[in-house]
């Protein structure tokens, strides 16, 4: 099997299965590619298009094609010498439905269920509706209203000789014992006498196993005739006595169903998010950890899987506990794969978002995360900080919004309060039960904690902090301290002793220095709430909210960035591979993933409107002009809203297509169909105007009004062609931004990651718009070492000259593995008059060394060029400096021929004449 080079991410579904990779593999292998990256493929929710929502870990998803499709990839894949990465989901699974078995039976026998523990949930609430009950919050309305309307019928499963509730795609299933009472109300006697042993369940030791074989006797029963129907009939909660006996019936279940709109602040297990059709796992524990992972142990000991990546690291109660259980579980398995399947090494990923100045934690014993940081680490090499006062200018006047970081800190304030309240609050409680323990701290009340925890949560400048038994790390102090000073400023004086209490509480003392008991028990369970609280709200009020709130420059926003930070220089980029290759040479890197919010090339194109600030603010004001006519004056105001508007504005001119014919009415609707759709998403997520749960059907129908008016209507064709010709103007910039991204990504310390498709040009937009279906028979006509660069330049628009440089470099690390592997990382010296439009670095290895060169901030420099190749005179003296000497003899560029001169010098207008970037390979 190849060295672990270059991986590529697929997104598998029912319409993109495993078997359809099979075909691919060989293009994949042309390509570069060393291992395939798959989104989950263990049994997901029927019509899943992501393969988080697991339903049954314990086999392949049949949709995929399941297990043999599985070895059928894998066979592929070893024929070229290609691995296998899998992405796995270890903190929830999708509950409700009907499709979950282990949550099923949970439902049906409660805490009696082998799969009680499996599940977080806080069985002992304060509310007495929820005394050992777990609150269902999937009812489409109020639950008197669902029962007096007959939406919540008793039903018999005639398949599985099961009793159940049913409202929708729901089904409840009514505990066994209680089949006693319901069967009794029949007027057949076989069923009568079956009541009698269902009911005696209630003294058996071994009720699940003495139970399956009277469901079966069931089900043949009402096969045969039995009447069951009357008895299913005493319960039709449509007239008073049948409601009566319903209700009563789902008094004795285990669970309470509610409306969805409780969820919010009654709920008493964890989800993902605030999703409740994801359940939170309690992987901490190890008949949780082993179940859910026997598959994907079986499939790494038989040599079908290759690597993992840990999904939402941040969910799970101890992340550093299950990373460190994972490497030794997966470790003890590589000496049983076949001989030729082989590994000295099993890479494992987090999806980690990392904060400003914050990096993954090195004894977790993983290798990096899915390579968001160094998402954010080119995007801030990529943008020009002479722009940053212009568009923070523009976007403060015209939107009136406030900062950023005051952005943050209103929506974490409503999502603690709206939909994660119940999380907040479960916290509080905890937080309330330690304070009782102690006779200095039993005085303090529920609302003084809630009001400091809030406070502190809502300053949070990370994901979370990791808290163990010995308290809080060294690595995590500054972070809690910085959320402890910010948060005093927001409370009142008499509240700032509180903040004193949670900074000890949270971390603060190590729990294992209590005594065995309640009160550590307590103390520990508090700290994991917290971090499992803190890192949900800054999803949920940054990536989910914020982002969709500001937009001083939207390519900024995306997951992992820190959007309060407008760019950085070349060393912040060379400090950053210089630690990554210290500390975790196998990194992913990634540009685009299924998360981001706007493909690699659509931000990309977005950073050359750093380097135009002024030249954008004028536009936007005559684009508004321009769109007077189609903007609705609505009760709560304009519709669109100044921001919302802006916005809306900056994806037109990110994601303009570059062979979009204004004349062309059938693609000019497809692309305004693909913006109503972003537009709606990002309308709901900003919680401004309109929301998911509560959708604002007048604005966002003014909104897509406009958008339609904007691109489709004949009457706005000045403003039509006014974006269009603007946005080509930063195509090119744009394509050669886009370049030197792809090029970074693989030359950089760490493995570099595509995303499905994106060899071509990704101007794509935040799920589902990323996720559609990949033109591959096209790419693979395509992928031609034989076209000439001035042709692949010439024809820049196809995609090809991007596909043919990300081809011949991964190509090179391939022929170059340990060079790019563990190859030392040496920036380089810029001189001459361009020289801060330059990022330069060598990797150095043992007899071989590689020199990358890729212009930056350097539109100006192409000055109006049609193609994304920098003119050779325009870059007069600039140079870059070397360590040491090149020579053409013992040298090779990566598309030029003769590109080097035998000096200690190179000159962009030589090294960079031919193509838009250069990878030099020397060897002695």
């Amino acid at each position: 099997m190849k060295a672990l080079t270059a991986t590529l991410r697929l997104q598998f579904h029912s319409e993109f299965t495993l078997d359809h990779a099979v075909p691919l593999v060989p293009y994949f292998a042309q390509l570069g590619i060393s291992h395939l990256y798959a989104s989950p493929i263990l049994k997901a929710r029927a019509g899943s298009r992501h393969g988080y929502d697991v339903v049954d870990p314990t086999c392949v998803n049949p949709e995929l094609g399941g297990e043999a499709a599985l070895q059928r990839l894998v066979a592929a894949l070893r024929q070229h010498g290609m691995g296998l990465i899998l992405d796995t989901v270890s903190n929830h699974m999708a509950v409700g439905g009907a499709d979950n078995p282990w949550w099923q039976s949970l439902l049906a026998w409660g805490r009696r269920s082998p799969y009680a523990e499996f599940f977080d949930i806080q069985w002992h609430s304060s509310d007495p509706l929820l005394a050992g009950q777990l609150l269902l919050p999937f009812l489409g309305s109020d639950y008197g209203v669902a029962l007096k309307n007959g939406e919540i019928p008793l039903e018999f499963d005639r398949q599985n000789g099961v009793l159940q509730i049913a409202h929708y795609e729901h089904r409840f299933p009514i505990c066994p014992v209680d089949y006693g009472w319901i069967l009794a109300l029949s007027p057949d006697p076989a069923l009568n006498a079956l009541a009698e042993r269902f009911t005696a369940l209630s003294a058996s030791a071994t009720p699940l196993a003495d139970a399956l074989p009277l469901h079966a006797e069931l089900a043949r029963l009402v096969a045969e005739g039995a009447d069951l129907e009357s008895a299913l009939q005493a319960f039709d909660s449509r007239n008073e006595h049948g409601f009566k006996r319903l209700h009563l019936l789902l008094e004795r279940q285990t669970y309470r169903l509610a409306s969805w709109r409780t969820a919010a602040d009654d709920i008493n297990w964890r989800r993902f998010f605030d999703i409740n059709e994801l359940g939170g796992l309690r992987v901490e524990r190890a008949v949780v950890f082993e179940a859910t992972h026997a598959k994907l142990f079986e499939l790494i000991e038989r040599g079908l899987v290759d690597g993992l990546r840990i999904d939402h690291i941040d969910g799970l109660a101890d992340p550093r506990g299950y990373c460190r259980k994972l490497r030794r579980r997966v470790d003890g398995l590589l000496a049983r794969r076949p001989l030729d399947a082989a590994l000295e090494h099993f890479p494992i990923y987090v999806e980690k978002i990392l904060g400003a100045n914050e990096h993954l934690h090195r004894d977790w014993l993983t290798d990096g995360t899915t390579g968001y940081d160094f998402m954010n680490q080119v995007s801030l090499l990529q943008h020009d900080p002479a722009g940053e006062t212009a568009l923070t200018e523009l976007w403060a006047n015209v939107s009136e919004r406030p900062d950023f970081p005051e952005e943050v800190r209103q929506a974490r304030h409503l999502v603690l309060n709206a939909s994660l309240a119940g999380d907040c609050e479960s916290v509080a409680q905890a937080l309330l039960q330690v304070a009782r323990n102690d006779l200095m701290t039993r005085d303090l009340t529920l609302g003084a904690i809630r009001r400091a925890l809030q406070a502190l949560v809502a300053h949070y400048p990370v994901y979370r902090t990791y808290f163990n038994a010995c308290g809080r790390p060294a690595e995590d102090e500054g972070f809690f301290q910085q959320a402890l000073a910010n948060a005093r400023q927001d409370l009142g004086e008499a509240d700032w002793p509180l903040l004193e209490h949670l900074e000890q509480w949270l971390g603060g003392q190590a729990w294992r220095n209590l005594p065995a008991g309640r009160a550590r028990k307590q103390l520990r369970h508090a700290c994991v709430r917290f971090q499992q609280l803190t890192a949900p709200s800054a999803a949920k009020a940054v990536e989910d909210t914020a982002f969709y709130r500001s937009a001083r420059l939207l390519s900024r926003n995306d997951v992992g960035f820190d959007a309060e930070r407008f760019s950085a220089p070349p060393e912040h980029f060379h400090n950053e591979a210089q630690r990554r290759l210290r500390d975790f040479p196998d990194n992913l890197l990634a540009t685009a993933t299924h998360d981001h919010k706007r493909g690699e090339d659509t931000r990309a194109r977005l950073a050359v409107l750093s380097e135009r600030g002024p030249w954008l603010a004028s536009r936007m004001e005559h684009w508004r002009e321009l769109a007077t006519p189609l903007r609705t004056q609505l009760d709560d105001g304009l519709a669109p809203s100044p921001g919302d508007e802006l916005m809306l504005l900056q994806t037109l001119l990110g994601s303009w297509p570059l062979d979009l014919d204004l004349h062309d009415d059938n693609a000019l609707g497809q692309y305004a169909e693909r913006m109503r759709q972003w537009q709606q998403k990002a309308l709901r997520e900003a919680k401004l105007r309109s929301s998911w749960s509560a959708p604002n059907e007048a604005y966002e129908s003014a909104c897509a009004r406009y958008i339609d008016g904007l691109l489709l209507d004949g009457e706005n064709q000045q403003l039509r062609r006014s974006l269009a010709d603007a946005a080509h103007l930063v195509a090119c910039p744009g394509a050669l931004n886009g370049l030197v991204q792809a090029l970074l990504r693989m030359t950089s310390p760490g493995v570099p990651d595509l995303y499905q498709g994106t060899e071509y040009w990704d101007f794509s937009l935040v799920d589902p718009d990323n996720r559609r279906a990949v033109d591959y028979a096209c790419r693979r006509r395509t992928l031609d070492d034989a076209t000439p660069v001035a042709e692949l330049l010439a024809h820049w628009r196809d995609g090809r000259l991007k596909q043919a440089l990300i081809a011949r470099v991964l190509d090179c690390r391939q022929a170059h593995a340990e060079l790019f592997r563990r190859g030392a990382y040496l920036p380089l010296t810029v001189h001459g008059r361009h020289a801060d439009k330059v990022v330069a670095f060598a990797r150095l290895g043992e007899g071989e060394r590689a020199v990358i060169i890729a212009p930056r901030l350097a539109s100006t420099l192409l000055a109006g060029a049609p193609i994304p190749l920098i003119p050779a005179q325009n870059w007069e003296d600039t140079r870059v400096n070397l360590p040491f000497a090149l020579s053409p003899a013992n040298s090779t560029g990566l598309f030029p021929s003769a590109a080097v001169s035998s000096c200690r010098e190179l000159l962009l207008s030589a090294v960079l004449a031919e193509f838009p970037v250069n990878l030099l390979i020397q060897q002695s």
